[in-house]
């Protein structure tokens, strides 16, 4: 299940892959009340209570010329409220689990979206926010494996992460190894997840260049339009870098 944000216009478009952090794709105010239906879809999250975060970002790419593909991987696996901070050892948590679980979610986004009309063959840029950051850097990982990537399966170009888990509960590897182009944003005030664990794992990184940028004081979720995040002077220095280092990395995929 996902949400498509459509730029306007004919002929071909490049794309990004969005994946949504543990919180969810949906606005804090309908979390708890999403009802689940048929075929995963709900009554209150749906396209109209996207957070804030998830629309600004899907216009944004759209404005930049670019399709983008927010995927839903909570809501028809019954959880579209998410979870709350500090429960990564919740075994309920399994079943999204972003090392073994949620890259196979990204991976079939982008085996979709290559086949429709109007894209640029593999030019697509894989995004996430923090558990679905986590998630992005293991799809990024496994793309770089024979054994976990076939030969002639579509391959995203570059991926964007923002304030992901590092741990070895988070990711596949901590020697950590790609073959594409990857930046990785932190906040050195992030109050869920460890920038100082990411710098070290990516000190070692092999492969595909891994960019590593730390925004000094700001907070996880800085990137969040919401006057609550954006009342930090540091993460609005952050959410407006990021924003430009996404148009920057876009450009590359023409």
């Amino acid at each position: 299940m996902g949400y498509l944000f459509e730029p306007a216009g004919e002929g071909q478009h490049r794309a990004v892959v969005m994946l949504h952090g543990r919180a969810g794709p949906y606005s804090s105010n309908v979390n708890s009340g999403c009802t689940l239906v048929a075929r995963g879809q709900s009554s209150r999250c749906n396209a109209l209570t996207l957070s804030k975060r998830h629309a600004m970002w899907g216009e944004y790419w759209a404005a930049h010329g670019a399709v983008a593909l927010l995927v839903d991987s909570f809501g028809p696996r019954g959880r579209a409220h998410g979870y709350g901070r500090y429960t990564h050892d919740d075994p309920e948590r399994e079943a999204v689990n972003e090392r073994t679980v949620r890259p196979l979610d990204a991976e079939g986004a982008l085996a979709w979206l290559v086949t429709q009309p109007g894209m640029r063959g593999q030019r697509v840029m894989l995004q996430g926010w923090s558990n679905g950051a986590s998630t992005a850097l293991n799809v990024m990982y496994r793309q770089g494996q024979g054994a976990t990537h076939p030969a002639g399966a579509p391959r995203f170009a570059a991926a964007l992460v923002l304030y992901p888990g590092c741990g070895s509960q988070a990711l596949l590897s901590q020697r950590y190894e790609a073959d594409a182009p990857i930046q990785v944003l932190l906040g050195g005030a992030d109050e869920e997840v460890s920038p100082t664990v990411c710098e070290n794992v990516f000190r070692k990184a092999r492969g595909g260049p891994v960019e590593v940028v730390l925004y000094e004081g700001a907070t996880h979720d800085f990137d969040d339009p919401g006057a609550s995040r954006q009342g930090v002077a540091a993460n609005r220095v952050a959410a407006a870098d990021a924003l430009r280092r996404a148009g920057e990395a876009l450009d590359t995929l023409r």
